[in-house]
């Protein structure tokens, strides 16, 4: 026979030859039984897997729900935390109102006609005194009242005592119930103010109150 024939019926010998032990290898896991063991196996590694990746999603969605109520939890205790200080803060400012207008009201037993309540004096930006008072009548009088006020300004200048005694004509008043002192007083190089004294006279000059703030 011719050289490619041979190799033609060579190659059809193996052909068959591999065709057949294929066809024996899986018939004889078909009879073993190890192709369905294994295809079993796989049914249940795969729903094994599903499983898992559903607890896994399941694991995530807790963990970013419990991490949402986290920073919730922040959120709202942080804004408690600033409406607690706010609230102290409006506290502390209510209790010095009220500590500030307890010295306005006007005395029942001292039988003075006037009362100067809460006098406050500071120095401002230009080193001048700022000061600012509240004249009242006593309670169960009434009746215009007419006078004026001095001012007396205590301290040291350079070193050594100092005073000053401020009388303007806008220190002068006329009043029923109640009226604003407030002014500016200027001030000499140098000068550390230590008190101011308030002393309201009446028409005939008469001292009719006093107040001092220390400074």
């Amino acid at each position: 026979m011719p050289w490619p024939l041979r190799w033609l019926l060579l190659a059809l010998m193996m052909g068959c030859s591999a065709a057949l032990a294929l066809w024996a290898f899986e018939f004889g896991k078909e009879i073993t039984g190890l192709d369905h063991d294994a295809r079993t196996e796989l049914v249940s590694l795969r729903e094994e897997i599903s499983r898992l990746r559903e607890e896994h999603d399941r694991a995530v969605s807790v963990a970013n729900t419990a991490d949402s109520l986290l920073k919730a939890a922040q959120a709202t205790q942080e804004s408690l935390a600033a409406r607690v200080k706010s609230l102290e803060a409006e506290n502390l400012a209510m209790t010095r109102d009220l500590g500030f207008f307890e010295k306005l009201m006007p005395s029942r037993d001292d039988g003075k006609p006037l009362a100067v309540r809460g006098l406050q004096a500071r120095i401002d930006g230009s080193g001048r005194l700022r000061y600012l008072a509240l004249l009242m009548q006593a309670v169960g009088r009434s009746g215009e009242i007419k006078g004026r006020y001095d001012l007396t300004v205590t301290g040291t200048q350079e070193g050594r005592p100092w005073v000053q005694t401020v009388t303007k004509a806008s220190q002068s008043f006329e009043m029923k119930q109640y009226q604003r002192l407030e002014g500016v007083v200027d001030l000499p190089p140098g000068v550390v103010v230590k008190q101011l004294e308030i002393k309201v006279l009446d028409a005939a000059g008469k001292l009719q109150a006093s107040e001092v703030a220390r400074m």
